[in-house]
């Protein structure tokens, strides 16, 4: 009984979306640590209020920076959660299921000749 209550409670505060970018395959990177390329899903176990640094790097387009927030979705499962144990109300906001990004491609900073 334990164990099945340890793992409802970690799966009830975990909160994931989907990461795009178009074009697709760029390079992920989460607080600073490259986790994938695009399409990419992130899960994490923030409480409410936290924040998620997202940088998408692809070659021949500039970098993207991005904040998502866990405060983007109410979560069921942990308020219901909630009015049993109470702790899980950290976990009552979630991300958005997808966050889409169009990435911009790269000029040319050379001099044109004439």
């Amino acid at each position: 009984m334990a164990a099945s209550l340890l793992l409802t409670f970690s799966v009830g505060c975990t909160s994931s979306t989907l990461i795009r970018s178009e074009p697709s395959g760029a390079a992920v990177y989460i607080d600073g640590s490259r986790v994938g390329s695009t399409p990419y899903t992130h899960s994490d176990t923030k409480t409410v209020g936290s924040s998620t640094r997202v940088r998408l790097k692809k070659e021949g387009y500039e970098d993207f920076e991005a904040v998502i927030s866990r405060n983007e979705q109410f979560e069921v499962g942990p308020c219901i959660g909630g009015v049993f144990l109470l702790v899980p109300f950290l976990w009552v906001m979630g991300y958005n299921p997808e966050h889409s990004y169009e990435l911009e491609a790269r000029t040319s900073s050379a001099p044109s000749s004439m």
